[in-house]
């Protein structure tokens, strides 16, 4: 029997690479409609803790498959308004002919700007629900009160607009929030995911963070660099915002973020539009 050579033996090795390439490979494309791993963690502040979601996930509903996996879309998304800034968002938006999601609130703090609402939906973009109150310990206390607080928000909401149509959500934090697990307990998310979907609501998270809410406080110009460092050229971008009264500098970043996107070839759609 021949003795396996060096070359042999380089060559065996090569081969098999080949094939466990081609394996991962042929998984990650079944995977891929279903899950997107993000490049970095997303942290944002809040008044009771901080957590971190690694990556984008979306239930009720399925991404794009091959035929949507060759256009380039983007999804801009905006969290916790609306604010005093909002009419500066969609100023932008428009600009750019750009449409986009807001997961909106009601809070104390967003009181006097629920008007801009009928703004919102009036300029074509979708709303879709986050929170009614924001507060972690209250909502993921029980999956009960988790939905009082979906209810709340919704009656709040009636007052300005349809919101039968509304069939979306974000849970505050994402779908793999750990903060919850201290007032909830350890499958809180997982119940809460299961019971959106029986009740009718898609939920989906973010795989391109603009980090425009921590503390750190970032300017404008790193609110693009964040952006830019997590979407490289990810087929698709479903890119997390803040429309708060904190958050001038994200208004200040957007037409640049809306310009970059444009660029790079890619197309602007709601969560609502992607998902169809």
């Amino acid at each position: 029997m021949r003795r396996e050579t060096n070359n042999d033996r380089q060559q065996r090795l090569f081969v098999t690479g080949l094939l466990i390439s081609a394996v991962v490979g042929a998984l990650i494309g079944l995977l891929w409609p279903l899950w997107f791993p993000a490049d970095s963690a997303c942290e944002t502040t809040i008044p009771d803790a901080s957590f971190s979601v690694p990556t984008l996930a979306m239930g009720g509903t399925q991404l794009p498959g091959e035929e949507g996996a060759a256009m380039k879309i983007c999804c801009l998304t905006f969290d916790d308004g609306p604010s005093k800034y909002t009419p500066q968002v969609l100023a932008a938006l428009e600009k750019c002919d750009a449409k986009a999601t807001f997961f909106v609130t009601a809070q104390d703090a967003n009181q006097d700007y629920l008007s801009y609402l009928t703004d919102i939906e009036a300029a074509g973009h979708q709303i879709a629900l986050h929170s009614a109150s924001h507060s972690y310990s209250r909502i993921y206390s029980s999956t009960e009160n988790f939905w009082l607080d979906i209810k709340a928000l919704r009656a709040t909401l009636a007052n300005y607009i349809n919101v039968d149509a509304i069939h979306w959500l974000r849970f505050p934090g994402g779908s793999t929030n750990t903060v919850s697990h201290r007032y909830g307990g350890r499958q809180i998310m997982q119940q809460l995911k299961a019971q959106a979907e029986q009740k009718g609501y898609a939920w989906i998270d973010w795989n391109v963070c603009a980090e425009d809410a921590t503390a750190s406080h970032p300017n404008a110009a790193q609110i693009l660099r964040n952006v830019q460092n997590d979407a490289k050229d990810q087929p698709i971008c479903v890119v997390l915002m803040h429309d708060t009264n904190a958050t001038h500098e994200t208004v200040k970043a957007l037409p640049d973020i809306l310009e970059w996107f444009a660029a790079k070839g890619y197309r602007f759609f709601t969560v609502q539009q992607m998902a169809e």
